[in-house]
């Protein structure tokens, strides 16, 4: 498998951007699916070119993981799109897959399969782009780039997130994702529309010729600027993503609080098995001493395995993939805050009110 390390940074086309964020608001809130298309250069992964995925026709009962792109169904679209590009002689190779969320909440067993499996089968280095629709709607182009680790990935082909595989392969939540920096790129001649649309056009210089204009001045009608002013920025209402991002962090500790009731109640069962088989193991080794002493054959100690049966340890894929999530909505919701405390700190004029 090669390293991680491999790829640096990934640079994203502003083209692929927006056409990402057009797929995702046009069917909001469903989570909508995509390939992506490039290149690596000198361990930047450039994306040139994005394509959305089949949806579900109106009216099909079909789960939203049928449409996927680990579905075959949709892995054959994947390729004949490919094909097709390949033939016009455009960008063709494929470098990994988008995903629209919302409030982050994308770290789960499907999202898990989906990397999985591009990183595996599909190219090594491929990467996965996490489109944010909530965050993106407050202001700011929220996306993101992340791969599985090494260690993930070999512990996820093992397919055994056993306590002891955990710790063999030292592998904690935090070692689940890695994030890759990520660029926007925008061509010359995008970079020189945007000269243009940024740069107001000027008034006529109309110089006054008399007294009377000087006390009456003429005027002049208001130019329609192409990139308008926005005042959101300046808005001192409490972010209603920290709202709904603490209600998520709670539900995601109750569903970590009832894997680890799993997890203790495996340990009990375990427990009381382990006493049974160690009674039976004594009581063995004391009728064996009898038949000893009466010359008789001893009989097997190993029985116990065919009378006794220990409880087999759930995964802990679960509990990790939930930890996780807690730690990114705990990340969001520290930007959140920090960008309120900032706004309230210069309301104040740099004097904190307690």
């Amino acid at each position: 498998m090669a390293d991680i390390s491999t790829i640096k940074s990934v640079r994203v086309d502003a083209l692929v951007a927006l056409r990402i964020v057009k797929h995702a608001t046009g069917v909001y809130p469903t989570t909508v699916y995509g390939s992506l298309l490039g290149m690596e250069v000198d361990g930047v992964l450039q994306i040139t070119n994005a394509f959305p995925f089949p949806t579900s026709a109106e009216g099909d009962d079909s789960s939203s993981s049928a449409l996927t792109p680990k579905n075959k169904g949709v892995m054959w679209y994947q390729n004949e799109m490919i094909k097709c590009l390949r033939e016009v002689n455009v960008d063709a190779n494929n470098v990994g897959w988008y995903q629209s969320t919302t409030l982050g909440n994308f770290i789960n067993s499907n999202f898990i399969e989906n990397q999985a499996h591009y990183q595996s089968q599909m190219n090594e280095r491929t990467v996965a782009l996490i489109y944010d629709s909530t965050r993106s709607a407050q202001g700011g182009l929220a996306i993101k780039a992340y791969r599985l680790t090494p260690q993930f990935m070999v512990a996820y082909k093992e397919n055994k997130f056993t306590s002891e595989n955990l710790i063999k392969h030292n592998l904690t939540y935090k070692d689940i994702l890695q994030e890759v920096p990520l660029t926007l790129y925008n061509s010359h001649l995008a970079i020189s529309l945007l000269h243009q649309l940024s740069i107001p056009p000027q008034p006529p210089s109309n110089l006054p010729v008399s007294v009377s204009s000087l006390t009456n001045p003429p005027t002049y009608p208001q130019p329609n600027f192409p990139v308008s002013t926005n005042f959101n920025a300046l808005d001192l209402t409490i972010d209603p993503v920290l709202e709904k991002s603490c209600d998520l962090i709670l539900e995601s500790i109750e569903a970590h609080n009832t894997e680890a009731n799993n997890a203790a109640y495996y340990q009990r069962s375990l427990a009381r098995e382990q006493t049974k088989i160690t009674a039976w193991q004594q009581k063995r080794k004391t009728e064996n001493s009898v038949r000893a002493a009466q010359k008789l054959p001893p009989l097997a100690e190993d029985e116990w395995q065919k009378l006794f049966k220990l409880p087999q340890e759930p995964s802990r894929l679960d509990s990790l993939l939930i930890s996780r999530q807690v730690e990114q909505y705990a990340r969001q919701v520290d930007g959140v805050t920090a960008t309120s405390s900032a706004k309230l700190f210069a309301l104040n004029g740099g004097i904190p009110r307690f």
